[in-house]
């Protein structure tokens, strides 16, 4: 079976919540960026991540905006059912940008990325990194691999939500990225049943196909 969850920010506590504690093996557990476990590099983080790898099922998370990128990237690039992944350990993976999955029946798109709304905070330090927003490279290929399969799929997966959903949210998109303007082509363009994104920290059901996560863990039937 595989479930969707939102950002996990670093908090082992979010793997001991029941939803979560009835995972089986071979299962796999999709975040919705903000995974915050690659953040320092210390033992202690080394330490939590090897807890993770242990799961017996598979913890596949998308980059958010509160990622170490210079670390994440530094781990090596694999194919993985059908997309590109950076390979965290045996069962996690990271779910690079603009790629398409085959998990178990289930063709799944994943974006992650976005805008820091803290960026004014961060940015001085060593907490913020220009890495965390999609390049047009990224996003030339999401629609070459859209492309490849139709542009039909059975979900889609984002940090990010689509910027025409802010009114339905509450809440405001504060800087539009390339990435918005083509989340707005997806929707009328791709193929889909289900949309989860998990930036904005709620859980809530937008009819008809859109779903903002975060403490939820909800099963892809």
């Amino acid at each position: 079976m595989i479930y969707v969850t939102g950002d996990t920010h670093g908090d082992i506590g979010r793997f001991h919540a029941p939803e979560i504690k009835k995972l089986r093996r071979g299962d796999t557990l999709i975040v919705c960026g903000d995974f915050g476990f690659i953040w320092d590099g210390s033992k202690r983080e080394e330490a939590v991540l090897k807890k993770l790898e242990s799961k017996s099922y598979t913890i596949a998370f998308l980059d958010g905006c509160h990622e170490n990128f210079d670390i994440l990237e530094s781990y090596p690039v694999e194919q993985w059912k059908g997309g590109k992944i950076h390979r965290i350990g045996k069962n996690l993976v990271h779910l690079m940008r603009g790629q398409v999955y085959q998990i178990e029946d289930k063709r799944i798109f994943t974006f992650g990325g976005g805008h820091s709304q803290d960026y004014d905070f961060r940015r001085d330090g060593e907490r913020w990194w220009e890495r965390e927003q999609p390049t047009h490279a990224e996003i030339i290929e999401a629609i070459r691999n859209l492309d490849s399969c139709g542009n039909k799929v059975d979900y889609v997966v984002t940090h990010e939500p689509p910027a025409s959903l802010k009114d339905c949210l509450g809440v405001d998109v504060f800087e539009r990225l390339e990435v918005h303007a083509f989340f707005e082509d997806m929707i009328k363009t791709c193929e889909y049943k289900k949309w989860f994104f998990g930036k904005c920290h709620i859980d809530k059901n937008i009819p008809v196909k859109f779903y903002a996560v975060f403490g939820n863990v909800t099963p892809l039937k």
